[in-house]
Parts: structure tokens; C-alpha cells; sequence
């Protein structure tokens, strides 16, 4: 089976959106979130530079928490723009996961 990660890439920025929507959380807890998912190639390595992008554009925010086991902890929450951009995510991937199913049932419209 060919890996599927270049298939994942985008859209795992709206599987973060759509984590993050459920309230703050840091790094380690969406990368195990991802993981009680379903997502088993996607390690905290990985999610890191996508969130940092996402909070360059705007769609996340981020907050310094004390840690009780450790250094201070970045948590991340969703802006208004990240919502919007969520929302985006889900029509879309709603378009185009229909339409694959069409193809791959042979259910033609």
C-alpha cells in the first residue's frame, strides 16, 4: 500500500482545526488526539510546524501555561479566522469526500 502521508497533508490542518475548535490544548495532547483518531504517522515533530504556520496566519492563538511537570506549556485556541477556515474545511471536504465515494460506489449523479 503506497503511504498515504502526501495524501494526509492537507488535510490535516483541518483535523487540527477541527481539535483545537474543542478547546485549548497543547502540542502532546493533540498528537495523542490524532492518534485515539486514527492517525498513527503523525507524531508531535510533525504537528508542530503546521501549527506554528497556522498561528502565522492567524487562525490559531497561543498562551504559556505553567506545566506541573516540567517547562511552560503552549496551548493553542482557535481564532475567529481559524473558525472561518474550519468551516471552509468542512464544505469542502464534504465536496470532495462525496464525490470520491460517488467513484468509488460507481454512483454516478
Amino acid at each position: 500500500m503506497a503511504d498515504t502521508t502526501q495524501m494526509l497533508k492537507g488535510i490535516l490542518d483541518g483535523c487540527l482545526l477541527a481539535i483545537i475548535k474543542d478547546g485549548e490544548i497543547y502540542g502532546y495532547e493533540l498528537a495523542a488526539k490524532l492518534e485515539s483518531y486514527g492517525f498513527q504517522s503523525f507524531s508531535e515533530g510533525t504537528i508542530y510546524p503546521l501549527l506554528l504556520r497556522m498561528q502565522k496566519e492567524g487562525l490559531v492563538s497561543t498562551t504559556l501555561r505553567k506545566s506541573t511537570a516540567g517547562p511552560k506549556r503552549k496551548y493553542y485556541s482557535l481564532t475567529e479566522k481559524g473558525e472561518m477556515e474550519l468551516n471552509e474545511f468542512i464544505e469542502r471536504w464534504q465536496h470532495v469526500s462525496g464525490a470520491v465515494n460517488n467513484v468509488l460506489t460507481k454512483k454516478e449523479l
